[in-house]
Order: C-alpha cells, then structure tokens, then sequence
C-alpha cells in the first residue's frame, strides 16, 4: 500500500494520509500538518518537524505546531 501511495504522488497525484504512526508518517509525508480537537496546524515540510515536536502538537501545544 506504501508503495502505491508514493507512485501516485509521484505521478502528480495528492494524496491525504490521515495516522498516529509517526514512522509512517515521515516515511510518505512531503509535508506534515498535526490536527488537534478538530483544527490543523500550519503545514511544513516533514524535514521542519521532529517527533517531539509532533507529539507535543498532537497533545494540544500550538507553540510547537507552530515552530519554524
């Protein structure tokens, strides 16, 4: 399924991944964007976040959601 998801974006298509597997995550994701109680954080480049920073977004931290 992994594969299928990068040959389509490499073919131009968007492709939304919605998950908690953060391993998963930066392994398909161009960019990265942690939803908490129903709203998005800025997307950024997933080279732009670490996991700290992801976790502490998606336990609600807009300070980190929001870092450049």
């Amino acid at each position: 399924m992994h594969q299928c998801l990068l040959d389509a974006a490499g073919a131009g298509a968007a492709v939304l991944l919605i998950s908690e597997d953060l391993d998963e995550i930066f392994a398909l994701a161009d960019r990265i964007g942690v939803m908490y109680h129903g709203r998005l954080s800025p997307l950024r480049a997933a080279e732009a976040w670490t996991l700290a920073e992801i976790g502490l977004a998606m336990a609600g931290s807009t300070e980190a959601a929001h870092a450049a």
